[in-house]
């Protein structure tokens, strides 16, 4: 097995486990964490779709994380 379908691999149990959190803050981020891997793996395969979308997912996850923030971490920032 290739590195880069570790990556994958990885990426898909990360999202799999985001999409049984209840707390969204923690969805989110990790959500967050398998569209990067998956922005890697999309470079390595030269899958410019796949790059394309999780990056507009990482935006919207981290607009959403902003969002959920408690008022005052977000105006620290």
């Amino acid at each position: 097995m290739k590195i880069v379908d570790l990556i994958a691999y990885l990426a898909l149990l990360i999202n799999f486990a985001s999409m049984g959190m209840e707390n969204m803050i923690r969805l989110r981020i990790l959500s967050m964490i398998a569209n990067a891997l998956y922005v890697v793996y999309g470079i390595f395969i030269a899958a410019y779709p796949i790059v394309i979308g999780c990056c507009i997912a990482i935006v919207i996850h981290s607009y959403g994380v902003f969002k959920l923030l408690p008022r005052n971490l977000a105006e620290d920032a």
